[in-house]
């Protein structure tokens, strides 16, 4: 138990240190967002920012990339932007005389992908195999991408001109879908007085290494997951495929993902048990961009977070979630 509780406060100091250097450079009216990119860092899942320009997305992105001792690269997608553009291509080296692979922008660890609904569908499907399978594939050769790989994407709104819509299968890769929103009039006051004169970013450094992200990501393995919170999640994901007026609802995929963001939110949060306010918390950011509401219901207007509430509301909460015994802990980290 004693070793639980002390990987536990080394990840509480590591999420600390780059809450904290995020902090000093982005205004958030929602501080959760950031815990919500440390549980993508731990899952080594992908994370889209939906919301309209302006609010601050790719700042977030580039100050939460510099924390880590890691990769980044820029992606500006445009309707112009082609496949190879992103994962590289194969060209002839005429002084060689042989073809020789050009890397794309890709091969790095922290991948920000900038308006990515302003590429073209073909452009952005370049992504999928990225974002699944961590390798790229050109010209019948597949190659490893750099571990850990993380995209961050940021899209505007699917009204706005100029746009494509990303495509279900895409959707379901990313790990959560989260939005900024505008700040309120403090935080905004905020936000001019700390830029009016300077750039906060410029001044920003890494704070974490590569080894303190491989050991949160250890000790979220070690994190207690009971059977009846574990069911809790499972059952409002099938909730999903269930309700009326839902034409798709829920995969497998996004099981596995909520139950994974739910045990490295209580790693970050401090605890080493997952209870069901980490799984009410991470419902809507991790399930909604998943379902597709059936364009006949009444659900269509609601919205896929409302659906995600409405499957919330029909799960009846375990009760009686306690801190795993000492046996129990000691067990998992022989098994581990």
């Amino acid at each position: 138990m004693c070793k639980v509780s002390s990987a536990i406060d080394a990840a509480r100091r590591t999420g600390d240190a780059i809450r904290r250097n995020i902090e000093s450079v982005v205004v958030l009216e929602d501080r959760a967002i950031v815990d919500y990119l440390l549980v993508a860092l731990i899952c080594r899942g992908h994370v889209l920012l939906n919301d309209v320009p302006g609010v601050g997305k790719t700042l977030l992105c580039r100050i939460f990339a510099r924390s880590l001792d890691l990769g980044f690269k820029r992606i500006q997608f445009t309707p112009d932007l082609l496949p190879s553009d992103v994962v590289g291509i194969n060209f002839y080296n005429q002084k060689k005389s042989e073809f020789e692979f050009r890397p794309g922008p890709v091969f790095t660890h922290v991948v920000l992908a900038d308006e990515i609904n302003r590429a073209t569908p073909r452009t952005q499907s370049s992504l999928l195999e990225c974002m699944q399978e961590g390798t790229v594939t050109v010209d019948g050769v597949t190659r490893d991408l750099d571990k850990p790989f993380l995209v961050i994407a940021t899209q505007n709104p699917v009204e706005m001109e100029g746009t494509f819509p990303l495509p279900e299968a895409q959707m379901d890769r990313f790990l959560m879908c989260l939005s900024l929103g505008y700040p309120g009039s403090e935080r905004e006051r905020e936000i001019v007085l700390r830029f009016l004169d300077s750039d906060p970013l410029s001044q920003a450094a890494p704070v974490v290494s590569r080894a303190d992200i491989e050991a949160l990501e250890r000790a979220a393995a070690g994190v207690s997951f009971s059977a009846p919170v574990m069911e809790y999640a499972l059952t409002i994901s099938r909730m999903t495929r269930s309700l009326e007026g839902v034409r798709l609802g829920v995969s497998p995929r996004g099981s596995l993902f909520l139950c994974k963001c739910a045990r490295a939110l209580a790693l970050v949060r401090g605890r080493s048990y997952v209870i069901p306010d980490d799984v009410q918390e991470l419902a809507v950011p991790v399930l909604a961009h998943r379902i597709v509401p059936d364009v006949s219901s009444s659900l269509f207007d609601s919205g896929a977070a409302a659906i995600v509430q409405q499957a919330l509301a029909r799960v009846a909460v375990p009760v009686g979630v306690t801190p795993p015994t000492q046996e129990e802990a000691t067990g998992k980290e022989a098994r581990g």
